[in-house]
């Protein structure tokens, strides 16, 4: 194991956008098995502080592979495409539109229904990015394509977010 490979080769799993839940799973606890600071405790401190490294590593690998929002994140940025979300906001006008319909909804929304219908459409959208966003990297390997993508699921998932807190406001 390296420390500087990518969290694909760390992982021992293709890297692409598609990935096995339950293989990330599976992989994350051997690695962490490996790696444990506990199993190094009769080599001194400094194997101790070197698998704690590790483990540290294994995990934030872990975070990024099994999260598919942060998985597109990361191929985009080992393929040159980064999402530089905070200084590139440009979207698309027809999603910036939907997005405008989504938050009227939202202010007018009263009833924990309205909000819920609400939280429906995010979600199908949300799933429909993934699907472009899974293509673009797997299959055209569209890599600034996906970027805008992702950028776009970054959205849906603030606004997501925001429908939450209104559900948790309105079951109070």
């Amino acid at each position: 194991m390296n420390l500087q490979s990518t969290d694909f080769e760390l992982f021992g799993v293709p890297m692409q956008f598609a990935q096995e839940r339950v293989v990330l799973n599976a992989r994350w606890k051997e690695l962490q098995r490996e790696a444990h600071p506990d199993k190094f405790a009769a080599h001194g401190a400094a194997s101790q502080r070197i698998a704690m490294q590790w483990s540290v590593r294994i995990n934030e690998a872990y975070q990024r592979l099994k999260n598919p929002l942060k998985r597109a994140s990361y191929l985009c940025e080992l393929h040159d495409a980064p999402i530089n979300a905070e200084h590139n906001t440009a979207m698309p006008t027809d999603f910036l539109m939907q997005q405008m319909q989504w938050r009227e909804a939202l202010e007018e929304a009263e009833t924990v229904q309205d909000l819920e219908a609400i939280a429906a459409l995010a979600a199908s959208s949300e799933l429909d990015q993934l699907a472009k966003i899974a293509q673009m990297i797997d299959h055209q390997r569209d890599f600034v394509a996906a970027a805008h993508q992702v950028r776009s699921l970054m959205f849906i998932g603030r606004f997501s977010s925001e429908v939450d807190a209104r559900i948790d406001q309105l079951d109070q």
